[in-house]
């Protein structure tokens, strides 16, 4: 079996529960791409069986995130479900947000949250913020593709859209907008809307899923999931592919979908005419 389950996860729940139920649906081994926190909702791919390796392919697709940002006091995890470190009385207006909101496109430097999986002298952030321990992550690069203010939710509270490539910390972006209105902030909801090809339209929530008496109903082709160009093999090159003999066929450099008939084998890179799979999931 091989494919995508696009599940929506709810706020509250861990992303280790979500896909616990798809391994235990199709008792085989499963993966998922881009963790949500708990306190996160939203679209959650998990890869059943060999599909988990496409992954490495998707990392870079396009995300977009609806979140809610309170202003005001900040926390030792940039979103409520942490403890407070400071507090100011300045809340900004929406006009202040929007004047701010333009640096934060295109490709930009961001230092992710301490509370994190980054790896810092080998221990994760996150092990080492819960030991106390005092430390800054280095920045990395980041792309912003859009960033718009959707309007005032409560009185230190605005909704906020924003599409970027893997590896954002929406939580950073609380900090940093904040600071750039001069004041403090936390991410106080988060919903993942689209990873990829997988939103909200091709998805399903992960109680539906596990109450199916026909969960094969939901799964996304792997072959869906990335849009390289198609190689089609012939019998005789597959054969020597499958057995690890790589002859110059004059293929284009480049990354492709790979099939063998109609049978999508996984994603190949060629390079001087011969092509290797590269992620395989027949």
């Amino acid at each position: 079996m091989k494919g995508f389950i696009n599940l929506i996860k709810p706020s509250g729940m861990s992303s280790a529960y979500a896909v616990g139920a798809v391994k235990k649906k199709f008792n085989t081994p499963c993966g998922h791409m881009g963790t949500l926190d708990p306190m996160a909702s939203g679209v959650l791919p998990v890869g059943v069986g060999k599909s988990s390796r496409l992954f490495q392919y998707l990392l870079d697709k396009e995300k977009v995130y609806v979140a809610r940002f309170k202003f005001g006091y900040t926390t030792d995890t940039l979103d409520v479900t942490g403890q407070e470190t400071s507090r100011t009385n300045l809340i900004p207006t929406i006009e202040e947000i929007n004047k701010v909101l333009p640096s934060f496109v295109g490709e930009i430097d961001q230092v992710p949250p301490n509370y994190s999986a980054k790896c810092i002298d080998g221990k994760r952030g996150y092990q080492l913020a819960r030991r106390g321990v005092e430390f800054q992550l280095p920045p990395k690069k980041v792309v912003i593709l859009g960033a718009k203010c959707l309007g005032q939710t409560q009185e230190n509270e605005f909704s906020f859209e924003f599409r970027c490539k893997g590896g954002t910390y929406i939580r950073s972006l609380a900090r940093d907008i904040a600071q750039k209105c001069a004041t403090l902030g936390v991410m106080s909801a988060l919903d993942r809307t689209v990873c990829g090809i997988f939103n909200y339209s091709n998805g399903v929530t992960v109680e539906d899923f596990k109450n199916s008496d026909n969960p094969e109903k939901y799964i996304i082709p792997a072959e869906k999931a990335v849009n390289f160009e198609k190689i089609i093999l012939t019998s005789k090159q597959a054969e020597k592919i499958l057995n690890g003999v790589f002859e110059n066929y004059g293929f284009a450099d480049g990354t492709y979908r790979v099939y063998n008939g109609e049978e999508f084998w996984g994603v190949g890179e060629a390079l001087g005419g011969v092509l290797k799979i590269k992620a395989y999931v027949r």
